[in-house]
């Protein structure tokens, strides 16, 4: 695609990291469910026992949000932000909309302790200038979903559906849920980044560095000068098992821990 068609590049939100910060943590993709418990106790559990000084947790936590106020009936719900709320109280924790949950609101997170990240934003970790996004805007070669997400990130769009019923926005959450399966069950492959507004993304920003998640293909690759950080998503409920933490590090050192929940000696 040439850049000439190129949609134009966001505007960046700025996370500046404080010298206290030695680690950073990266994750995405996580899609917590009731019907998931093994995926849900590995994150339980890995927020609960990193060392890391800043988790930023960059879309798709959940499955699916159709509300803040659908957590006062969901127990689940009610878990997710007690494990929130106790590792924002030893540690930095920030939350990134993803294509799944775009409609976590402040209130949600202000509750829990955690800080809303604008998608993308520039993390400055001393030298190290990362871009931070869920990487779903990138992706331009899934078209119909491109038109999709333009329509639902209006803020009218968004205002209409929350003012439905709370029954009628679960109702829809479960349609669309059970379409996604079915679109897992035919083994759907993610379209890419888009090579071309990713380098432009970090060109504006002047960052050495992008990392996203959203495509569910973990892997490192070379981008201009830089490099492109694709993270994993987590499934510890279906074959096979995935999950990993994206940890960066002063002065620059990037380092993929493959199943934290089993290897607390390395975070």
């Amino acid at each position: 695609m040439s850049a000439d068609v190129l949609p134009p590049a966001p505007m960046f939100g700025v996370l500046a990291a404080p010298v206290a910060w030695q680690t950073v943590d990266l994750i995405s993709d996580l899609h917590l469910q009731a019907g998931e418990a093994a995926t849900f106790e590995a994150w339980r559990d890995y927020m609960a026992n990193t060392k890391a000084d800043a988790v930023l947790i960059l879309g798709d936590l959940f499955e699916v949000w159709v509300g803040d106020d659908a957590v006062a009936s969901d127990q689940f719900l009610q878990k997710c932000a007690e494990v929130l709320r106790q590792t924002a109280r030893r540690l930095h924790v920030a939350f990134m909309p993803g294509n799944r949950d775009f409609l976590v609101g402040t209130g949600f997170l202000s509750d829990c302790g955690v800080q809303a990240l604008a998608d993308p934003t520039l993390l400055e970790l001393g030298t190290q200038r990362i871009l931070l996004s869920h990487g779903d805007a990138l992706c331009l070669a899934d078209t119909d979903y491109q038109v999709f997400r333009a329509q639902v990130r209006s803020a009218q769009w968004q205002a209409d559906f929350l003012t439905n019923p709370l029954n009628e926005r679960l109702s829809l959450a479960r349609t669309m849920r059970a379409q996604s399966e079915s679109q897992q069950r035919k083994n759907t492959v993610y379209a890419d980044a888009d090579a071309a507004l990713s380098l432009v993304w970090m060109n504006i920003s002047g960052a050495d560095r992008l990392v996203h998640g959203h495509t569910h293909q973990p892997a490192d690759h070379p981008l201009g000068s830089g490099q492109r950080h694709v993270l994993s998503d987590w499934s510890l409920d279906h074959a096979p098992h995935r999950a990993q933490v994206l940890r960066l590090s002063r002065p620059g050192a990037v380092l993929r821990i493959d199943n934290p929940q089993q290897n607390f000696g390395q975070i």
